[in-house]
């Protein structure tokens, strides 16, 4: 798969070994699956968002809108962001667009949290979630 360079910008990607690297280091991870994907299971760094690149509606999927504004309003143009998504593919067009928009330092997690979690790193399902899921009792499984 080539780099989108058509908006001028060139996206840099790296391995989920790279991005492990620099998530240790304190950069940010801006995971732009969406909040149901998400709440399932998310990359395991201290300085994470979830800002859905994409929504799942009855049409298909739809971009979502207020992305640009709401990692504006979560994140400096000059922050050190990794993107990542499921596979790789919403994360390659997401950090594309945040070039375009004048971040200077994104890079796409290639392969996403499928290669994320293949490599055995940190995954974190959020507590409050699993709070109100009570287990079912067996005869309704």
């Amino acid at each position: 798969m080539g780099s989108l360079e058509s908006s001028g910008a060139e996206v840099v990607t790296v391995d989920v070994h790279a991005a492990k690297d620099f998530i240790k280091s304190g950069c940010k991870y801006l995971d732009v699956r969406t909040v149901e994907e998400y709440k399932k299971g998310h990359v395991g760094a201290d300085k994470i968002f979830n800002i859905p690149y994409m929504f799942i509606t009855p049409e298909g999927r739809v971009k979502n809108p207020q992305f640009l504004e709401e990692v504006s309003s979560a994140c400096n143009k000059e922050d050190h962001l990794i993107v990542g998504c499921q596979s790789g593919v919403r994360s390659l067009y997401a950090t594309s667009d945040l070039l375009t928009a004048g971040f200077k330092d994104v890079s796409n997690m290639g392969g996403g949290y499928l290669a994320w979690v293949e490599s055995g790193y940190p995954v974190k399902k959020p507590e409050a979630e699993n709070v109100s899921l009570l287990p079912k009792p067996e005869a309704e499984l």
